[in-house]
């Protein structure tokens, strides 16, 4: 029996959205897309407010720095600390904190003349709730959803923080431009209300939780020598870290590309975020679909994210940049949910925490690092070096993961009975989820 398009469209349908299925994860999707478009409003505000109070790429660079200067510090604690706790619990004190954040810049920013100081510094705290929200949002979302789920409930999650990066931009650039910086917070201090709602109403019961990690020494040196030890997780996190450190610091780098040699205004940085995560949200759609994973698809979206922002920098005007950032969201997303999927299905439950922390470290971390580097070479010589720079980057990570991929194959033919457990042969065609036993 032939199948009818609308047939087709229903099963597309239910394959990209099965963990919707799922009451406890519905609850959670619903709660964090209200909760993250304020995340990106806050992200956008944050940027306009310094780059018009200072107009310097160095400025930008440095509240990057502030923004997740915490993630690099205390990224490593916090996913211990995830994997100690009820992460449902721990995720309601933070998001409570983030909430705090969000109200202390809005009194910053009715301010005639905040300080730039008072700026940095709330910034940060709203950093040091990243590096604590992230490895328990995250290693929470695969305990809502059976193991045969977990490949789409991240590639969902991950579509759902995209959406977020094409209403938030947008919205952030519409209320600063009516209303002014300080109300544009303040809705992001409301949107934590939806995200705070949703995990008060989780069900418990329903979730399968992480053995919790009892107290012990060496524990983030435990998580470390694991990450290390498996080429499927070594070989994403050092891809990663190098993308994150001069490919990711799109808040440095792109409103100084679209005002100085686009001649667009803060509008256009919005049009622009929320165009390049229109081609995230397709990205992140298309890895939904998707029932195994192969790490070298990691490598190709790197190659992918490479060669657009080498496009993007010489990109002569705005039409021309906005097409090409739709095609630069979908690589970039693409590479970090296959990346995330794979960290995910391989590492030991016991430790998802902490490796999804460091993950998140060698990300979001490794940003207060870039940040200032790209912010200093778009200051000196152009937004569009700091593309470049960012280009060849992720060229320069697929080769390594390319590489690295074969010279692990290799080892596991010489290999052929190396334990799991010591990271050879365990480069396979794709890494596929398993059912969950009953």
């Amino acid at each position: 029996m032939r199948r009818t398009p609308v047939t087709s469209l229903n099963v597309v349908s239910r394959e990209i959205f099965r963990s919707l299925g799922i009451r406890n994860f519905r609850l959670f999707f619903v709660g964090q897309s209200i909760s993250q478009v304020g995340n990106w409003l806050t992200l956008i505000a944050q940027t306009l407010l310094v780059l018009k109070l200072t107009n310097s790429g160095i400025a930008l660079g440095l509240l990057a720095a502030a923004q997740f200067g915490p993630v690099l510090i205390f990224g490593a604690f916090a996913g211990l600390v995830a994997d100690r706790s009820d992460k449902r619990k721990l995720l309601l004190v933070v998001q409570s904190f983030a909430m705090v954040q969000s109200f202390a810049l809005a009194a910053l920013a009715f301010q005639a003349h905040p300080p730039m100081w008072a700026i940095y510094l709330v910034a940060s705290f709203g950093g040091l709730a990243t590096a604590f929200d992230n490895p328990a949002r995250r290693s929470y979302v695969v305990e809502m959803v059976p193991t045969s789920h977990i490949s789409n409930a991240v590639s969902l999650t991950t579509a759902m923080m995209t959406g977020s990066r094409i209403i938030g931009p947008a919205l952030g650039g519409l209320l600063v431009a009516t209303v002014g910086f300080g109300w544009a917070f303040i809705v992001d201090g409301a949107s934590y209300i939806a995200v705070l709602t949703s995990l008060a109403m989780i069900d418990s019961r329903q979730v399968r939780p992480a053995p919790v990690t009892p107290r012990g020494r060496g524990q983030v040196r435990a998580g470390l020598l694991h990450a290390w030890r498996i080429t499927e997780l070594r070989v994403p996190i050092i891809m990663l870290a190098v993308i994150g450190t001069l490919a990711f610091n799109f808040q440095t780098v792109l409103p100084l590309f679209v005002v100085r040699d686009l001649g667009g205004a803060a509008i256009t940085f919005s049009i622009l975020m929320s165009v390049t995560s229109i081609g995230s949200l397709a990205g992140a759609l298309h890895s939904a679909r998707r029932t195994h994973i192969s790490i070298d698809s990691v490598t190709l979206a790197a190659a992918g994210f490479g060669s657009a922002l080498l496009a993007l920098a010489l990109a002569p005007h705005q039409p021309i940049a906005f097409a090409i950032g739709a095609v630069m969201g979908f690589a970039s997303i693409s590479f970090m949910t296959t990346s995330t999927a794979i960290v995910q299905l391989r590492t030991d439950p016991m430790m998802r925490g902490r490796i999804l922390a460091l993950q998140s470290l060698v990300f979001l971390g490794s940003t207060p690092i870039g940040g200032p580097i790209l912010g200093f070479i778009s200051q000196r010589y152009g937004a569009r070096y700091g593309l470049a720079v960012g280009g060849f980057a992720g060229l320069g990570a697929s080769l390594y993961g390319a590489l690295a991929v074969r010279k692990a194959r290799r080892a596991g033919e010489h290999h052929p009975r190396r334990s799991p457990g010591e990271g050879q042969g365990l480069i396979t065609p794709a890494v596929t989820p398993q059912p969950v036993e009953s």
